[in-house]
Order: structure tokens, then sequence, then C-alpha cells
């Protein structure tokens, strides 16, 4: 007799075609079940997550996953309220949603939304399904951070409570780096081992273009500049006023050009930097398709990567691995030691600048600006060496499901190699 099919439900507020960083992973993630054999299912939110606008269809298919979209999950992410009422919308509707499906073996479900995780403790409470936890980032940590909770508010308490349940009854939990690990951990009184997976590099829509054949470069009228680009989210938790202070000191520079590119709440300083400063070298612009995100990563000589001093073991930035894929050094502001730091150290794929040092930031720019090409090279292809070994796509992604798959007695795919000994808790 045949095994039966295995099945995946996965609950996330945004996949593909969605630009955004956690849906991009998300899709990555639940093509590759598909291709192993798994039918896969998606709960995600019906309209755009930055442009809520923009409307996808209710039902599809890709690449052997269906996605099935639900209305009144997106809202856009301009205030915090509105989003947390999208979050919440969408948490109930996939609950019920999930309570009337046949029968899934797993739920993947992240912290992102953070609401999710009541979610999956209530929907594995009816169905009794194996539930694997996906630590993208941290709250109530991050919220209490950015003073938009107190750590004594019912709220606090009730998402740290959340936090506990789930990792106490999750078959799996995957953090990013091992700062999250000891963050989760602190929440509790026994310790559970985690696995620690960093996100990989999405290396079939990003490569190295050469600069004189990039057509974003020509477009935007860079061809001929030393580019520092930010590209991404620019969320509260990822300061950006350092740098944007040391490149006022470059405003009539016509070697360099600044490029910004993505949304988020801190893309208004941008903005206004450009209007009120006259920043003729600085460029302000959306996020870009994702079959276009090779050229506009290529474009930059420098990538800037940026991150709260009291966002470590809470958040994991990932555009450090996107400059690394197409070899590009990195700009580093923010604390030390954190995941980013890290690799800094270790594969000198980059300079670091600590938060409030303007003059520090500054210097760094003429430094990156004035350094010969063979020793920017070098250092772009530091990091690139580290994708093409320990973080490569195949090997991450690989193991990220082998994940997923392990204690599915149905699982149709031999594990891969290396795979994270991770035992449920």
């Amino acid at each position: 007799m045949a095994k039966r099919q295995p099945s995946l439900l996965i609950l996330s507020q945004v996949f593909w075609p969605d630009a955004a960083a956690v849906g991009q992973y998300m899709t990555s993630a639940a093509i590759e079940m598909a291709r192993r054999g798994w039918r896969v299912r998606v709960l995600t939110s019906g309209c755009g997550y930055n442009d809520p606008t923009v409307k996808y269809r209710r039902r599809e298919y890709h690449c052997g996953v269906e996605i099935v979209r639900l209305p009144l999950s997106s809202f856009g992410k301009r205030r915090f309220l509105i989003r947390a009422l999208a979050a919440a919308l969408f948490m109930l509707q996939t609950i019920l949603r999930a309570l009337v499906m046949r029968r899934f073996d797993v739920l993947l479900v992240s912290t992102s939304p953070p609401m999710c995780i009541v979610a999956a403790l209530a929907i594995r409470y009816f169905r009794r399904t194996a539930v694997k936890f996906w630590v993208m980032d941290i709250n109530p940590d991050q919220l209490i951070a950015l003073g938009h909770i107190k750590p004594t508010s019912f709220l606090a308490h009730a998402m740290n409570a959340c936090n506990v349940m789930i990792l106490r009854r999750a078959a799996n939990s995957i953090v990013l780096d091992r700062y999250m690990a000891e963050t989760m951990n602190r929440k509790l009184h026994t310790p559970v081992r985690l696995a620690v997976l960093p996100p990989w590099p999405l290396e079939a829509h990003i490569e190295s273009i050469p600069r004189d054949q990039n057509p974003f470069r020509k477009l935007h009228h860079i061809e001929d500049k030393f580019v520092f680009m930010y590209s991404g989210n620019h969320g509260l938790a990822l300061p950006l006023d350092t740098f944007l202070q040391a490149a006022l000191r470059f405003k009539d520079d016509p070697r360099l050009a600044f490029v910004f590119v993505g949304e988020g709440v801190r893309k208004k300083e941008v903005d206004r930097i450009i209007r009120d400063r006259a920043m003729n070298n600085m460029l302000s612009l959306p996020y870009q398709p994702l079959e276009q995100l090779r050229y506009s990563l290529s474009a930059a000589d420098v990538h800037l990567v940026t991150m709260d001093d009291r966002m470590v073991g809470i958040i994991h930035p990932c555009k450090v691995y996107g400059a690394m894929a197409v070899s590009r050094p990195v700009l580093y502001i923010g604390p030390r030691p954190s995941h980013v730091s890290d690799l800094i150290d270790e594969y000198h794929c980059g300079l670091h600048v600590n938060h409030g040092d303007v003059a520090g930031a500054a210097h760094a720019i003429e430094s990156f600006a004035a350094m010969p090409l063979d020793q920017l090279v070098a250092m772009g292809r530091s990091g690139r060496q580290l994708l093409h070994g320990a973080l490569r796509e195949e090997v991450l992604r690989g193991q990220f499901c082998d994940v997923l798959e392990s204690g599915v007695t149905s699982t149709p795919h031999t594990p891969s190699p290396a795979t994270p000994s991770i035992p449920a808790s």
C-alpha cells in the first residue's frame, strides 16, 4: 500500500508574491516541502503587507503550493494599532479555517505576526497536530525595547506566557542565531534545546551583476558613483540616524550616492532629509520586484546594515546575507557582540561603527570610497565564500525542511546531511 502523502499547513501573514522578507523565506521553504512530496497549504493575507491597496487572488497554486488568501488581514504598516488589528483578524481567520480543514500533519508558524502563536496553540489544542515554531523576532521584548508597551503590562505578560507555552508544546523550535536562543531560553525555568539556523540567501533571485552591465545603475543615473545602499525594511528597530548624519557631510561630494530601497516607518526620515537638506546624491526608492533584486543589490558598492543596541537576541537583520550574496562588503552600525559583528570579525567582510558615532561613520564612508578596488573586492568575496559553504541556500533550507519533516512517520524524503539534532520539547 502506498504511503499517505504528508501535509503541511503554513500560517504567514505575508507570502509570495509579496516582497517582504518573511514572505520570501516562507515561500522558499514551502516550495522545497512541496518538491519533497508534501501537500503544502498556506493561509496568508489577501493584500500587500506594506501596501494594502495591492490585491492578490483569493486562491491559487504556486510551484505546487496551495495558497489561500484571507480578507481583512493587512491594512499597511503606518500605525501600530492598525497592524495589531490586522494581525488579530488574521489570527481569528486562520483558527477558523484550520479547524474545518482536512487533516494536516505539521503546522508551521512564525513570530511574524506574534499573534500567530495564539492561533498555533489553539489549532494544536483542537487538532492535535505537530507544531513547528520559527522564531524570526521576539516579542514582547521588541515592543518593550521600542517603548510601545511596558514590561509590567498585561500584554507583555500575555505574550511571554504564549512564548513559554509554544516553546514547551512545539515539536521543534528554530531560532536564527545563538543570541535569540539565549533570549528564548531565559523565558523558561527549564530551558529547551533549539535549532539555530540562520536564514538562507535567496540564490535563485540574487547574483552579482558587474557594475558596467547593471541596468539599475543606469536607470537611476549612478553609473559613475560609489554607491552606499540600504535595502529592505526601514523598521523602528533598525536606526538610520547615525548614517544619515554622516552622509550629510558628503552632500556635495560628486563621487558618492546614497540609495535607500524599501519601505517602513523610518523611510520618512530618509525622505525628510532628502527634501529638507537638498540631498541631491541621495535616492529613496520603493521595494523592487523580486526578479529585479539581483540588479538592485548588485548596484551597491557597500551595503548598510543597522540594528538598535537593544535588539541583540531579539531580531536578526537579514540584509547582511543579501550583501554577501552579491559579493559586497557591509558597513554595520549597531551593537557588538551580535550576529552581524560576529560575521564581520570572523570573515572580515565589512566595517563596524557604533550608534551615535557620526564621525566614525563618516570615516568609514570615506575609507570605503578611498579603498583600493582589490581590497574592496576581497572583502566582498570573503562574505560570498561563506555563502558558498556553511551558509549555502541548499544546505540551510535543506536542514530547515528536515526539521519540519522530523517526527512524521510518512515522510517521503531522505534527510539532508548535517541536519541539526533537535529533541522535541
